[in-house]
């Protein structure tokens, strides 16, 4: 089992990433942030989206709630992004502050987008949630860099070089 410790430094570490890449898609226009990559999800927008969403869905799971769709937003720029995105890390840091170290070993059981039903220990869904963001983060890199824009390092060990929290 991951500690609490360790998963609260991982959250902290995702939203630093995540500050860092939304700063990068500022410099974009409002054409780039919307245009057809050929990605996972279409555009950088599309993967930012996805990210905020997943985000939201795996809160909303923690919470008791059984989202049965990704939400409905509207995120036509990246504001509106951002500031959705302010909303759920602060009903995220919220709830990760109310969470015990022994609660993270009960299972948590969850249907998922396609109607299944799932059982883990809720310290593997937040480590999950947390991967999650690094693999599409990853994507964003890509995307940012085949529009032409700097993508700016985001990776564990520099977060930590360059003051992260803990």
């Amino acid at each position: 089992m991951i500690s609490l410790t360790v998963l609260g430094e991982l959250f902290d570490y995702n939203y630093w990433a995540r500050d860092r890449q939304l700063e990068a898609c500022a410099t974009l226009t409002p054409e780039q942030f919307l245009r057809p990559l050929g990605n996972s999800f279409s555009s950088l927008r599309d993967t930012l989206a996805h990210l905020v969403g997943a985000e939201w869905i795996w809160l909303e799971r923690w919470l008791g709630h059984t989202p049965r769709s990704m939400p409905a937003w509207e995120i036509t720029a990246l504001a509106a992004v951002e500031d959705r995105w302010r909303v759920v890390e602060r009903d995220m840091q919220r709830y990760l502050a109310g969470v015990s170290e022994d609660v993270l070993p009960r299972p948590l059981t969850y249907v998922n987008l396609n109607g299944e039903t799932w059982t883990y220990p809720l310290w593997r869904t937040l480590l999950h949630l947390v991967n999650h963001q690094t693999y599409h983060r990853g994507q964003v890199t890509t995307l940012l860099r085949q529009l032409g824009a700097k993508a700016p390092a985001v990776d564990f060990l520099v977060a930590h070089d360059l003051g992260l929290r803990k």
